[in-house]
């Protein structure tokens, strides 16, 4: 059984669970889903979760959580619970795997679009971007510690490795 931890206040909610859902049917896997908007509600998420013996956790992109990454990583590391995230920074502090854009690559894009903008380009002419840049970071410190081994395929195609 995994979970996923979502925030139901964000508006991407419903659509990230129901292609979580349709992706853990067609896998066989068990999926609880976890919702919190709020400190007290996370905690609340995991103690409901650690109950169930979970093999690990899935957290939804959403700015409340990366707010909440210190509380998260301390429940994961607690229960020795193996996560993927969307953020390099939660993998660099201790989560197993992250996979998402860039923040670095956005930044730099938001950067440039700053530029246009001082320079009186009209934001609403500018296009709307999606990322471009992805990355798959592993954490083998982590894997080591859960007694997970992470296959060479995996590890083949990370951007990056923590050891």
């Amino acid at each position: 059984m995994i979970a996923l931890l979502v925030n139901p206040k964000s508006p991407q909610t419903e659509g990230v669970i129901r292609d979580v859902q349709e992706t853990a049917r067609a896998m066989r896997v068990q999926l609880q889903i976890l919702k919190a908007a709020t400190e007290s509600e996370i905690d609340a998420a995991f103690a409901s979760f650690v109950q169930r013996a979970p093999e690990g956790l899935v957290v939804m992109a959403d700015v409340f959580f990366i707010n909440q990454g210190e509380q998260i990583q301390g429940m994961l590391t607690r229960h020795a619970i193996p996560a993927i995230s969307p953020w390099r920074e939660w993998v660099e502090a201790g989560a197993l795997i992250a996979y998402g854009p860039s923040l670095t690559a956005a930044f730099r894009q938001a950067a440039i679009y700053v530029g246009k903008i001082l320079n009186d380009a009209k934001p609403a002419d500018l296009p709307v971007q999606q990322p471009t840049t992805f990355e798959l970071v592993v954490n083998l410190n982590t894997a080591k510690a859960l007694g997970i081994t992470v296959p060479p395929s995996i590890l083949a195609r990370a951007d990056a490795v923590i050891e």
